[in-house]
């Protein structure tokens, strides 16, 4: 960056976000180092173009790239998640663990694109055209996929205790 402001700026955009990015990009990916890889990664992409996205929407652009980027990562290795949620991260208390593990092996049944809807509109609460935009498909195919997504979630009974004792839905 040329300037002392857009560089102070990026600094504490990325303050603002590196957790929520990190914490999505785990939930898209199912695996804590490789979503710390994606998420640096992109925010180098970010900060080698700063000067044009900071006046934008850095925000869809990163998001984007931590998307397609993953993409990218396992159409190449076609492999699957094998670290657990802790491997590297921070201690929880028991309750926040339990939850956060049954969301991600939730998460983990469905289908990447499904994942990625879901993460999107609900976790990063982007709208149905911010998702769109960013998985490069119509929002009816967003609507369509994060229909099937939660519905396929209603039916795993593992999930019930976060719904409530009596399994409401």
């Amino acid at each position: 960056m040329r300037d002392r402001q857009a560089h102070d700026e990026f600094v504490s955009w990325v303050r603002g976000r590196q957790h929520k990015l990190l914490r999505s990009t785990y939930l898209l990916t199912g695996d804590v180092t490789r979503a710390e890889d994606l998420v640096q990664d992109a925010l180098i992409k970010v900060a080698k173009h700063w000067e044009k996205l900071r006046n934008g929407n850095p925000d869809a652009y990163v998001r984007t790239i931590l998307y397609r980027d993953n993409v990218s990562w396992w159409r190449s290795r076609r492999e699957y998640p094998t670290s657990s949620p802790r491997d590297g991260a921070a201690p929880y208390d028991g309750d926040v663990v339990e939850r956060s593990l049954m969301i991600a092996a939730a998460l983990a049944r469905l289908t990447k694109k499904q994942r990625a809807v879901l993460v999107l509109r609900y976790f990063d609460d982007l709208t149905e055209r911010e998702t769109a935009e960013i998985l490069g498909v119509t929002t009816g195919t967003v609507k369509s996929q994060c229909s099937v997504a939660l519905a396929r979630l209603r039916e795993l009974p593992e999930l019930d205790e976060l719904r409530g004792k009596n399994g409401d839905r």
